[in-house]
């Protein structure tokens, strides 16, 4: 019990210190647990033994990863990417396993040990690049549809892998009779489970679901991953496949999502600790002993993968620099061949040897391909002409969209705000150009006449071309903070003073976007407590005009453009309070008024408690001017204030 405390201690401590070092340089976490094993391993610092016990307990992180890939498994997304999936996907992972296989026979080794290694090194990152491709506001790109159609074949290629790699531990004289036994047990396997699971696994999670009790929900869907899993073992195929098919199950019920959160903390921990135990194999002995090998495979996978897939993506029509970008991004290799990996050499399908070189190669790949990523765009534009041809048509297009329009509103992004957006703004009159990087939504926008282009509004020359020192406003329809920092930076160095109306899901981000020059920041949550609220005050029985006063007075309390209004012959007394509410006043300077050539810190308007919030100056109105703008005759000045402050400082204005 004692060794057993110690042993769980220096994998936390290792792990978490690791973990968050990687975490602050932008690092994806796994890799982070690759170095956890690698140094506590047996074959370096030797802190943690290398036992069949460990690395069982890690294979249920491989169970849990296989049943969250069962879990985003949908026969309705494969049939629509059908051509990326089963054309180019199939093609990648085949063209790169026969190359390996090749090469690994012509250095002396077994089919076998080449076909594994085929297999490991055709796989890719899904977690690195789901991750980046988010982040980047990609994943609906032309290459990111790509990368995702070549990922989602390559995780379906995993589960016949995991049922040939047992087969072939059984000799060479008897692999082919395995090999079928294999096939013949999972097809019986998939048709029971799959025939009979269908039609047992909705109503027991309805039933389930009904006794109301997390922890129930929770219990259940352990036994349910658990238990397949188990039953494929029994079949003599593995544990991952019977996950994998438990998943699949569920994602057909509409409990998926409650059950990919409720598995998530589970599948993490046992994730990195299996992780640790890959890392454990490595030898650092061995780095040096083979350092030529290691370095001579890393080039050659490195570079193999990116021509075949950006061949491939040519010879399926895609753009020169679609394809490489994708080629870019794939051409390192993944969690799943590290799974693969470690369970040829848990079955000696390969020798100590090749297991090292693979396993370090397949490591330094993955730690390289956050970086592929990062500089891709850079090596596009120096290898792909056709991408400046691309970039000038794209940058043509918007600005002819933009030609002749002044005093318009920028929407970066097209999706449900900003088209909720764009039809208001069409009710009230006012000219836009929205900007977005989905080809397909832009596509059907535009052909329905919309004053859409496909472009990121992330882009210096994507904003200029947008007209944006044409401009009256802009507004980022999407929440993502990175993004609207950025173009909030550009606004800022091209059309400082321009208003920028950010949206953001909370109100964490609000005063980073406040200091980068946003003029407001809408947090959804807000908004939605707003509405939350007034519906159930009228439902409670509170007046109606009671309830547009308290949404009102909150939204001036948070929204420095909504404090106030302008106050007109038709609006109702406020009761007793009217008097005291908080109203917008323009006052005109007439010739000759005491306000002329002063400016706006001398006239130190504060003392009487109100605020300016705006003033024009020859038909250029400016949001809430700066101190020492001086007052001229005919200029419009807009007050904040109740009503006995905004008379005394009109008089003062005027009269001095």
């Amino acid at each position: 019990m004692h060794g057993t405390l110690e042993l769980v201690l220096i994998l936390l401590l290792a792990a978490v210190v690791v973990v968050a070092v990687f975490r602050l340089l932008a690092l994806p976490a796994l890799l982070g647990y690759l170095l956890v094993g690698v140094l506590i391993g047996p074959n370096a610092l030797g802190l943690v033994s290398d036992s069949a016990e460990t690395r069982y307990l890690a294979e249920f992180g491989v169970v849990f990863l296989m049943f969250s890939i069962g879990l985003e498994f949908s026969l309705a997304k494969l049939l629509t990417m059908r051509h990326l999936v089963f054309g180019l996907g199939a093609a990648q992972v085949g063209i790169t396993t026969a190359l390996i296989v090749a090469v690994t026979m012509a250095t002396g080794a077994d089919w076998r040990a080449g076909l594994v290694l085929g297999g490991v090194f055709a796989m890719s990152s899904t977690a690195i690049l789901a991750k980046m491709l988010a982040e980047r506001l990609e994943l609906n790109s032309p290459h990111g549809r790509q990368i995702v159609g070549i990922l989602l074949f390559q995780d379906l290629a995993v589960v016949p892998l995991l049922i040939v790699i047992p087969a072939l531990a059984r000799g060479a004289e008897t692999v082919l009779v395995a090999l079928g036994l294999a096939v013949v047990k999972a097809a019986v396997v998939l048709v029971v489970l799959l025939y009979f699971g269908q039609r047992l696994m909705r109503p027991w999670f309805t039933l389930v679901a009904r006794q109301k009790s997390s922890e129930l929900f929770a219990l259940n869907v352990l036994l349910i991953t658990l238990g397949l899993a188990w039953i494929t073992e029994l079949a003599g195929l593995s544990l991952a496949l019977g996950a994998f098919l438990a998943g699949m199950l569920i994602s057909e019920t509409e409990y998926r999502y409650q059950v990919e959160q409720d598995i998530k903390p589970f599948r993490d921990v046992l994730l990195g600790l299996f992780f640790v135990t890959v890392g454990m194999m490595l030898d650092p002995v061995a780095l040096v002993e083979y350092w030529h090998w290691i370095l001579g495979l890393l080039v050659l996978i490195l570079l193999a993968k990116t021509v075949i897939v950006a061949g491939l993506g040519r010879l399926f029509g895609t753009d020169a620099s679609v394809s490489l970008r994708s080629a870019l991004a794939l051409a390192g290799a993944g969690e799943f061949g590290l799974v693969l990996l470690a369970q040829a050499a848990n079955l000696s399908v390969i020798d100590d040897g090749r297991m090292q070189i693979a396993l370090a190669t397949l490591i330094l790949s993955m730690l390289l391909s956050p970086f592929l990523i990062e500089y891709s765009e850079h090596m596009v534009r120096r290898f792909s002409g056709a991408e400046w041809m691309n970039r000038a048509m794209a940058l043509h297009n918007i600005a002819v969209q933009s030609m002749g329009t002044e005093q318009h509103v920028i929407i970066c992004g097209y999706g449900r705000s900003g088209q909720n957006l764009a039809r208001f703004f069409e009710r009230e009159g006012v000219g836009f150009i929205a900007l977005d990087f989905d080809p397909q939504r832009v596509r059907e926008a535009a052909a329905a006449g919309e004053s859409v282009v496909f472009g990121d509004a992330a882009r210096r020359e994507v904003l200029i071309a947008a007209g944006l020192l044409r401009a009256n406003a802009l507004v980022v329809s999407y929440a993502d903070t990175a993004s609207a920092l950025r173009i909030l930076s550009l606004v800022q160095e091209l059309r400082p003073g321009l208003p920028v109306v950010v949206r953001t899901l909370d109100d964490s981000d609000i005063d980073q976007l406040k200091q980068a020059g946003a003029a407001e920041v809408v947090a959804e949550i807000l908004e939605g407590s707003l509405m939350l609220g007034a519906h159930a005050l009228m439902l409670l029985g509170v007046p109606f005009n009671r309830v547009l006063r308290r949404i009102r007075d909150t939204r001036e309390q948070r929204y420095g453009l909504f404090r106030g209004f302008y106050h007109g012959v038709t609006d109702e007394p406020d009761e007793a309070a009217d008097h005291m509410q908080v109203r917008l006043h323009s006052v005109l300077i007439v010739t000759g008024a005491a306000a002329i050539g002063k400016t706006l810190r001398e006239l130190d308007l504060g003392r009487f408690g109100v605020e300016v919030t705006a003033i024009r100056q020859r038909h250029i109105r400016s949001q809430f001017p700066d101190p020492e703008t001086e007052v001229q005759d005919g200029d419009v000045i807009v007050l904040r204030g109740i009503q006995e402050s905004l008379a005394l400082a009109e008089m003062f204005l005027l009269q001095g």
